[in-house]
């Protein structure tokens, strides 16, 4: 149990031995009962609603065994973070602040960034036409994402093909940008395109014409901002463990009120995770109309959509897979967690800091 949801509202947790123990009203017997118990080596993360109490006790216990807890409201934003005291990486942040303000690195950083998440970006898209039969003279799975195939923008011409092709173009003016900025916009450009394919793939009955975030106008952009959230802030608290500054960034600014690193870390993971897993929630009926409601001028899920986004949020995290890249079995949890430890190791070798690519 790698992380423990707690989304009941109005239940307590207390501290028993070396577990917790979570306590909720029984309607019918008019009395509080033990709904659950979590032995604290077993967990990684707590996430709890804001109307879940926390005794004195239970949090002192989970923050001294080196985990962090995470607080959303009712409506499922995100309020913050209670992460454990560490502070024995001065140095390296100080490297990070120099290394954050040296023009070459952050340009070979974004860069990396960028190229794999229009990688990632173009593999989703292959694999969901591949599915349907739409792509003919595919290059090798695993091919290097840096090299487009010769024969791909003459053999595709129209829809998923077209998409691509052009997307394989796209790595060549990656290599050769001159500075963040042309970078940032082949990032967006590309990630216009690629959503307009991959929107293609949803049911009718869940249109996606554009990215929409605050706040989001249908129930695939709340999908989407929901599990960014999500995936944002374990970044957020994977650079705080390893001992990074996690609002200085080099593809997203460094700015007041944000994450920037968090957000650098996280753009190769999009794709993969966020907007696959927003497909599936709807192509196989998990989520529907039902599990929406709306809200400040938005759409966002209700009570009962976040418990099943979170089932299925947690388990995509959680499998198990084998990967070309890093040549063992391992998870996307724990891949994100590897962003943290080779950006930290690159502030020394800018070499050894390889953003995730998926198969």
């Amino acid at each position: 149990m790698p992380t423990a949801i707690i989304n009941q509202p109005n239940v307590r947790v207390h501290l028993a031995g070396e577990r917790l123990e979570v306590y909720g009203r029984n309607e019918e017997r008019g009395r509080d009962e033990l709904i659950r118990q979590i032995p604290l080596r077993d967990l990684d993360r707590l996430v709890v609603s804001e109307s879940v109490h926390l005794t004195a006790p239970a949090m002192a216990a989970i923050l001294g065994a080196g985990l962090p807890i995470q607080f959303f409201s009712w409506s499922g934003r995100f309020l913050g973070n209670f992460l454990p005291a560490q502070n024995h990486h001065g140095l390296a942040r100080l490297r990070q602040y120099q290394r954050t303000l040296d023009a070459a690195f952050a340009l070979e950083t974004a860069g990396r960034i960028v190229t794999a998440k229009v990688y990632n970006q173009r593999r989703v898209l292959q694999r969901l036409a591949a599915g349907r039969g739409e792509l003919t003279n595919q290059p090798a799975s695993g091919a290097n994402p840096e090299v487009a195939s010769a024969n791909d923008a003459t053999t595709r011409q129209t829809g998923i093909p077209a998409t691509l092709a052009w997307l394989d173009a796209l790595f060549a003016s990656l290599r050769t940008s001159k500075n963040i900025d042309e970078l940032r916009g082949y990032e967006g450009t590309s990630t216009a395109r690629y959503f307009q394919a991959w929107a293609g793939f949803l049911p009718p009955e869940f249109p996606f014409e554009r990215r929409s975030t605050r706040p989001p106008l249908n129930p695939v952009n709340a999908c989407i901002s929901f599990g960014s959230t999500l995936l944002y802030n374990e970044a957020v608290a994977f650079a705080h463990a390893h001992g990074l500054d996690p609002a200085l960034g080099t593809l997203h600014s460094t700015e007041d009120g944000r994450w920037s690193l968090a957000l650098d870390l996280i753009e190769p993971f999009r794709p993969v995770l966020v907007e696959a897993l927003a497909l599936d929630l709807f192509s196989h009926q998990i989520l529907n109309a039902k599990h929406f409601e709306p809200r400040n001028g938005g759409v966002y899920l209700n009570e009962e959509g976040r418990k099943k986004f979170f089932l299925q949020y947690e388990r995509r995290m959680e499998r198990q897979f084998l990967s070309e890249s890093v040549g063992h079995r391992t998870t996307l949890r724990q891949q994100l967690e590897n962003q943290a430890v080779m950006f930290k190791a690159a502030l020394e070798h800018p070499e050894r800091f390889e953003p995730f690519l998926i198969n």
